[in-house]
Parts: structure tokens; C-alpha cells; sequence
């Protein structure tokens, strides 16, 4: 067995009190310790001593902080995201609201102006531009710090002259009307169990619900149903 396979295993068994996902929690901060992609890192590991930082990196996770926040980023739908502490991880089942706006579109030249709302560091906005090249976009957040993250991201993904990111309160003061609004607004219920790191460790404002914003929607997107 290698050293970073033995590594690995040690790694799992020590996360295994704290994580649901264990030994992925364990690959996922190898390669990134190793600087390598995880299908790399179980394909074909390298014959190399394990990074120093690789303990530090598993300690920091069997206190509970979140995977992502560690290697400083995730992936989500078609791209790579920068993500840290002030801004919201990308959920898998949030790309459900690119695959709607797709089926939406289908058809069509897309969409020519998005709207993210609450967009973090970019999440929705940059996937939707991605998958629409002719498309710009505004995306808004009340967090400088999270907004900060989206500016980094599009700049290095090649969008930043497609992609606008303002400070705002949801859709407040703004007049445009939008091809397409994405949006996916806080709702977990105060009080609501969560699984381990998020309440610890991702912004509270972007968790936990608050007002309705459903005629900014009405006001900016023309043909809304209802």
C-alpha cells in the first residue's frame, strides 16, 4: 500500500465521527493537497510523499468546517468556483434552476439579460452566462465579501465583461426588465436541522429565510405566470 493510500484510509477512520461522507471528504483534500483532480488521485496516484498540509486540512474538517471553504472551491454545473468564508456553497441541486431555464429556452436563442438575485460568488449568474455566450447579466447580493468571490470568478472564467455584480437589497432599485431571473433566496426554516459546518460556518443571511420577493419577480420579468 502507499503512503498516500494509507494516508487516505487514516484520513477516513479519523472523519468518520463528524462526516456522513468520509473517505470522499478524505480524496477531495488530498488531491487538493496534492494539486491534482480526484478521478487523477484514484486513477493514478502519484508515487510522492503526502503533503504536509494534508493533517491540517483533515483537522480543519473533523471540526466541521465544510469541504470547499478548506480547498477553496466547487464545482457547479459547467464551472469552477472560488468559495471561502462569507459566501454561500454551491448546492448540487441548485443547478435544478439552469436545467429549467435550458428546457425554458429550448428552442430559442436563450436568453439575453439574466438577473441572479442573492447571487453569492456568482453561482447562477456565471453557470447561466456560460451556457448562454451571447448573454450578460446583473448579479446582486448584499454581501461585499460574497460579491467580492463572484468579481474574482468571472474574471477568471472569461466573463467579466459580460458579468455585472452590484451591492443591493434583492431587487430594489433596479428598473431593467430581464430575459430571465434566477434566484435561489434563503429558506431554511429558523430552528431547522442541519447537517454538520453550515450554521457553524456559512453566512446566516444567505441560510435562513426571509421576506418575500415575489413582485420584484413580477415587476421584472415580463410574462411571469400568476
Amino acid at each position: 500500500m502507499t503512503r498516500i493510500a494509507r494516508a487516505l484510509n487514516r484520513a477516513t477512520q479519523s472523519l468518520a465521527a463528524t462526516s456522513d461522507t468520509a473517505r470522499l471528504d478524505a480524496e477531495l483534500l488530498m488531491a487538493a493537497a496534492l494539486d491534482i483532480g480526484r478521478d487523477r488521485l484514484l486513477l493514478d496516484p502519484p508515487s510522492r510523499a503526502v503533503p504536509e498540509k494534508f493533517q491540517a486540512m483533515i483537522d480543519r474538517r473533523a471540526k466541521g468546517e465544510p469541504v470547499a471553504y478548506i480547498t477553496g472551491q466547487r464545482a457547479f454545473w459547467t464551472i469552477d468556483l472560488e468559495v471561502g468564508p462569507g459566501a454561500l456553497i454551491p448546492r448540487p441541486d441548485s443547478e435544478t434552476l439552469i436545467v429549467a431555464a435550458i428546457d425554458h429556452f429550448a428552442g430559442t436563442a436563450g436568453p439575453r439579460r439574466i438577473l441572479d438575485l442573492g447571487t453569492g460568488p456568482g453561482t447562477l449568474l456565471l453557470a447561466a452566462l456560460d451556457q448562454w455566450p451571447e448573454a450578460t447579466g446583473l448579479g446582486v447580493d448584499s454581501s461585499e465579501n460574497a460579491l467580492g468571490y463572484a468579481r474574482r470568478n468571472a474574471a477568471r472564467l472569461g466573463l467579466g465583461q459580460r458579468a455585472e455584480f452590484r451591492i443591493g437589497d434583492w431587487a430594489d432599485g433596479i428598473r431593467e426588465r430581464f430575459d430571465l431571473i434566477l434566484c435561489n433566496p434563503p429558506y431554511v426554516a429558523i430552528g431547522a436541522e442541519m447537517g454538520p459546518g453550515v450554521a457553524e460556518f456559512e453566512p446566516s443571511e444567505a441560510l435562513f429565510a426571509g421576506r418575500d420577493g415575489l413582485d420584484d419577480y413580477r415587476r421584472l420579468a415580463p410574462n411571469l405566470p400568476g
